[in-house]
């Protein structure tokens, strides 16, 4: 018999600010308005670089410091992930796993066993979308997996085969979209369960509250130009040079899109190459392509950024906004001068981003491939909430062209339908009873069969020791 509230613990590696911290965070808000209790654990969580929610109270978060670095010299981010989980794991059994009544795991599954043999507890996982099909790049369905160096290919294989033994061992497993349980089911050639979709739910009353336009953050970001609006972490797999390369396309060609300007926000962690090296790739597109920039962080904000060189027009044709607050994301989303939300990745998982923007009421481009499939409704014309086009700049420059010209009436209607499907499909309520409903199937399944675990568990153990010693002292 399941409890009518239950006592819920995430666990997720690194609180950050992105896409899956996102959903981590309305999911545990969607659950506690519910009436359950929720706790976070958490290996990383910045109180200068998290959502508002995870630091203010609202949330109750668990941050345990691990005393692993998160790689070396750069490499085996993933086997010190792996790591990280574990040891947060550890400290989780050793002090208050027997307090709650089942587990929910993301991004990560190394922990799952251990959750499920040592504190006997029920555990659903939530699949964003299979790491061995992150690890060199953006993923291509239906195309071959790009070949690596046999170095790599030696590293990886534990890895791949670390990820998908644990998966297996979750009681139930979610995927954020179809594209993404259909990619899992077809590369976890052992994974027997049937995965259940439910769609990320995004709290739409922080999106259409008031806005104060005196708001030191708003007054940072406003302008009197038209915006072409995109929200993505500063990562090169998310492919924000697509919305340079079209917009100085748009530009060149027609002159009425003088006054029109690009804002690219995202989430930016000098801890990561990867964000630096983006950053500076995009600042270098946007001079080579003759365009005016700037680059901003919230007033508040104290996350150290590279000194580029910075343009400080009072109108550029490209902001840079690193860690956007959520008052600064809701009155970019919300302001009646914002035409548009791009969403550049290709083959994107679920993405969350064109839901945002559809709450608001703004057309979205996206690529004609991935989770936006399901989020975007691009034809019939006279149902259509954004469009869908492939990964070209010419071909996105045109779709740029038509969404500037776009008569009122036109963009009123498109904007309700937008708004009317992300209510009906992607709010956080529709998340959090789907999510309850499977917390409280997992839980009905009764007492944890142990039987054969213990192979799994010290397998998994046994692995990660023995890399370590292999590894952990490589500094190529």
């Amino acid at each position: 018999m399941v409890s009518s509230k239950l006592r819920i613990a995430f666990i997720h590696p690194d609180l950050g600010i992105g896409g899956a911290e996102r959903l981590v965070v309305d999911a545990a808000l969607g659950l506690q308005s519910l009436g359950h209790s929720v706790d976070i654990y958490t290996s990383h969580h910045d109180q200068h670089h998290c959502f508002e929610e995870t630091r203010d109270g609202t949330l109750r978060v668990h941050h345990v410091i691990p005393p692993l670095p998160r790689s070396i010299h750069g490499k085996f981010h993933i086997m010190f992930a792996h790591t990280r989980q574990l040891h947060l794991t550890m400290h989780l059994m050793w002090t208050s796993a027997h307090q709650y009544d089942v587990f929910f795991v993301d991004q990560l599954s190394t922990c799952i066993p251990f959750l499920r043999m040592l504190c006997g507890k029920r555990v659903v996982f939530y699949c964003h979308f299979p790491d061995k099909l992150l690890a060199n790049g953006a993923y291509v369905e239906d195309r071959p997996r790009k070949n690596v160096g046999i170095l790599k290919s030696i590293y990886r294989f534990p890895m791949d085969w670390l990820e998908e033994v644990t998966t297996t061992q979750a009681d139930l497993i979610l995927a954020n979209s179809k594209f993404t349980a259909r990619v899992t089911k077809s590369h976890f050639s052992s994974l027997r369960h049937q995965l259940k979709v439910v769609y990320p739910g995004i709290n739409i009353a922080a999106y259409i509250s008031p806005i104060d336009p005196s708001d030191s953050d708003i007054l940072q970001v406003s302008s009197q130009q038209r915006t072409l609006l995109s929200l993505n972490r500063f990562e090169m797999k998310k492919n924000a040079a697509l919305a340079i390369e079209a917009f100085a396309i748009l530009r060149n060609k027609d002159p009425k899109t003088s006054d029109v300007r690009l804002v690219l926000a995202g989430g930016y962690d000098p801890r990561l190459e990867d964000n630096i090296r983006t950053l500076k790739s995009l600042i270098e597109l946007a001079q080579s392509s003759g365009l005016t920039y700037n680059i901003v962080t919230p007033l508040q904000s104290r996350v150290a950024v590279p000194s580029f060189p910075k343009i400080t027009s009072n109108e550029p044709d490209i902001l840079f906004l690193l860690n956007f607050t959520t008052t600064q994301r809701s009155g970019l989303l919300q302001a009646q001068s914002t035409l548009a939300l791009l969403y550049t990745p290709a083959n994107e998982h679920f993405g969350i981003g064109p839901v945002e923007g559809m709450i608001c009421g703004l057309p979205i481009l996206a690529c004609d491939s991935g989770g936006p499939t399901e989020t975007i409704v691009d034809q019939p014309a006279d149902q259509r909430t954004g469009w869908l086009y492939r990964p070209q700049p010419s071909v996105w420059a045109q779709a740029l062209e038509e969404i500037c010209k776009l008569s009122e009436t036109d963009r009123k209607a498109l904007s309700q339908r937008a708004r009317d499907r992300a209510q009906q499909m992607f709010g956080m309520e529709a998340m959090a009873k789907s999510l309850e409903g499977v917390l409280e199937e997992a839980v009905s399944m009764g007492p944890v069969s142990r039987t054969g675990m213990w192979l799994v568990m010290l397998a998994v153990l046994g692995l990660l020791v023995a890399l370590i010693f292999r590894y952990g002292s490589f500094s190529g």
